[in-house]
């Protein structure tokens, strides 16, 4: 437990990391010791191995998953000259980066709302569930600023045209819009639906490989903007090294003896994702 965040360790081995946001009087909102500690976390995680990390959960207390930026934070920023707010919105730019280029596969459970920064999480999140009754929007422009440490992440998540139509105007939408432009994947009624569905991704996650997901995810930034011959000789030689690996020799015994592979057994789904 740290002054912003709480993290456990669940599963076979504590291979699961369950994140959660602790600032709940605040709704989760970003003020710099959340942004240090997340940075600080994810850092961390990305140090560990691939047995030992397989998952991370990323939740919110209270009655929202992240409701943006804390507004004394804000206010307080206002105050800095511009370099001191370009400082300022650096770390919370080296904050997202560390999140999107964490090797270990993160699923984000939003409830209540993700406004703001809390859309910038959701972009970097590889896997986004969400309560149907969840309010989504890049609601910095009805404060006079904009959502742009967040645009590289959001816009590579939700593409050009659907973030010219909603970044100038900051109105909020639910859940199924969010889905529909690809910032979230599944939308469930309920709480207790939230987390089943967490734990069902979870699950998905655990039965494959602990390199192979890695890899998978790693290859998805590795070719975005490569060139088809670029792309043609990194995929070959990604795989290549993979199907010689002792991974995918196990993956592929297991199948053909009609068993789970090693990596993948029941008690490995103690999520703890209630």
């Amino acid at each position: 437990m740290t002054q912003a965040l709480r993290i456990e360790r669940t599963g076979r081995g504590q291979v699961v990391a369950r994140v959660t946001l602790t600032r709940a009087d605040r709704h989760n909102a970003f003020d710099a010791s959340l942004i240090a500690e997340l940075r600080a976390a994810f850092g961390g995680f990305a140090r560990e191995a691939p047995d030992q990390l397989r998952v991370v959960i990323l939740a919110g207390d209270g009655p929202s998953f992240c409701a943006g930026a804390d507004i004394a934070w804000m206010r307080a920023a206002m105050a800095l000259d511009v370099e001191g707010n370009e400082q300022d919105a650096m770390a919370m730019a080296d904050m997202f980066e560390t999140l999107d280029t964490c090797p270990v596969p993160i699923i984000a459970r939003v409830h209540g709302a993700a406004l703001g920064g809390g859309m910038g999480i959701c972009a970097v999140s590889d896997v986004v569930i969400a309560e149907s009754g969840t309010r989504f929007g890049f609601t910095e422009t009805r404060l006079g600023i904009l959502p742009a440490v967040i645009s590289p992440f959001v816009v590579a998540k939700i593409g050009e045209s659907h973030a010219r139509a909603l970044f100038p105007g900051g109105r909020r939408f639910d859940a199924i819009r969010a889905q529909r432009i690809g910032l979230v994947h599944e939308v469930v009624e309920g709480e207790a639906a939230l987390d089943a569905a967490v734990e069902m991704a979870v699950a998905d996650v655990l039965d494959a490989g602990p390199t192979a997901t890695r890899a998978a995810k790693a290859i998805v930034r590795e070719v975005r903007g490569l060139g088809h011959g670029s792309s043609k000789w990194h995929t070959a030689r990604v795989i290549a090294r993979q199907r010689i690996s002792d991974e995918a020799q196990e993956g592929f015994r297991a199948f053909s003896e009609k068993r789970p592979p090693a990596w993948a057994r029941d008690d490995d789904r103690d999520t703890g994702a209630g």
